[in-house]
């Protein structure tokens, strides 16, 4: 029952309240077609070959942080939601709700930003509309954005497919965007402090298109971080995974404002990063094809698919274990 209950801010932070608000009013209604599974974006038919198909909104506060602003960002998550279903990004759309007030400037160095992002990613930006609201209603300005693209036919990713012994791979760094955008929002003082990570994945996943078969699982870790991905993954299935914290890839500056603050970075979100599942006697293949190229660099392998039924855990330094759950509450809203 839903009478008399209200929107909190924790429901857009990815976590468990988040998943609560989806399966409560969204599945009811709408899960019985290509939303089932909740994939980052749908796979749908069409003559010739399949497309994929996403959408995102981008709220992101501060609009600029260390690294990109809410521009580049909008680009990057939607061909990234595409690029993880197994798509090639093709086109996108560009819906923009200005606030009275807002600079011309802020507004030109975000669409610059655009414009630049959807060049280096080979988008074309093929519609989009304009929308100006009253000043204070919509903290200067929200994003909207969709992507289609073609699926490439190597892959055909489900969790259904999982096995025991499946690696676990990260393409880089984890958690610089959500601690770069926290460290911004709060003003904290950094000479050399986290930056964001935002930046596409297309070109990662194009490059290990003929392991395809092996690949069981791909996704950018964004909101709820790599928690709240992995817990999605084995979530209703007889598997679990164990990470080990000496492979956790972490930027040295990015660990210390979550040490600061007390984060933990595997709740706080990537969003130029991709985590990919997949057989072991690819794993060395992959980390090949990633590391070959600028945004792979710093790809690892930093667990594995266990039969620990449903359940996250990591190998701490220590040598013992620790559950990584879902965030529960309002860790890190408004990152994207």
């Amino acid at each position: 029952m839903s009478a008399g209950r209200v929107i909190q801010m924790a429901h857009g932070g990815g976590g468990r309240l988040t998943r609560e608000l989806i399966e409560s009013e969204i599945l009811p209604r709408f899960g019985d077609g290509p939303l089932r599974g909740l994939p980052d974006g749908a796979t749908l038919p069409s003559p010739g070959e399949r497309l994929v198909f996403t959408t995102d909104s981008f709220v992101v506060q501060p609009l600029e942080f260390p690294g990109g602003n809410i521009g580049d960002l909008a680009v990057h998550g939607t061909v990234n939601d595409l690029a993880v279903c197994g798509g090639e990004p093709k086109w996108l759309s560009l819906a923009l709700i200005l606030e009275e007030g807002l600079p011309f400037d802020v507004l030109g160095r975000v669409l610059d930003a655009v414009r630049a992002a959807a060049d280096a990613c080979g988008v074309a930006v093929a519609t989009g509309d304009t929308k100006v609201v009253a000043r204070g209603q919509c903290d200067g300005l929200y994003v909207n954005t969709a992507g289609i693209g073609c699926a490439w036919p190597e892959f055909s990713l489900d969790a259904a497919s999982l096995r025991e012994g499946d690696c676990v791979l990260a393409s880089g760094t984890l958690a610089d965007h959500g601690l770069a955008v926290l460290a911004a929002r709060q003003e904290m003082a950094f000479s050399q402090g986290p930056r964001s990570d935002t930046g596409p994945v297309h070109r990662l996943v194009a490059a290990v298109r003929e392991f395809g078969a092996s690949v069981r699982f791909m996704r950018d870790p964004t909101r709820g971080g790599a928690a709240a991905t992995l817990n999605e993954l084995v979530e209703d299935t007889p598997f679990g995974v164990l990470l080990r914290e000496r492979d956790v890839p972490l930027a040295p500056a990015t660990r210390a404002v979550a040490e600061m603050l007390g984060i933990d970075p595997l709740h706080a979100a990537s969003e130029g990063r991709l985590l990919l599942v997949c057989a072991p006697d690819a794993r060395d293949a992959i980390l090949a094809r990633w590391r070959a190229l600028p945004e792979g660099a710093g790809a690892v392998c930093l667990g594995s698919v266990t039969r620990d039924r449903g359940r996250v855990l990591l190998e701490t330094l220590a040598g013992g274990r620790r559950l990584v759950d879902v965030p529960r509450g309002e860790l890190l809203p408004r990152i994207c």
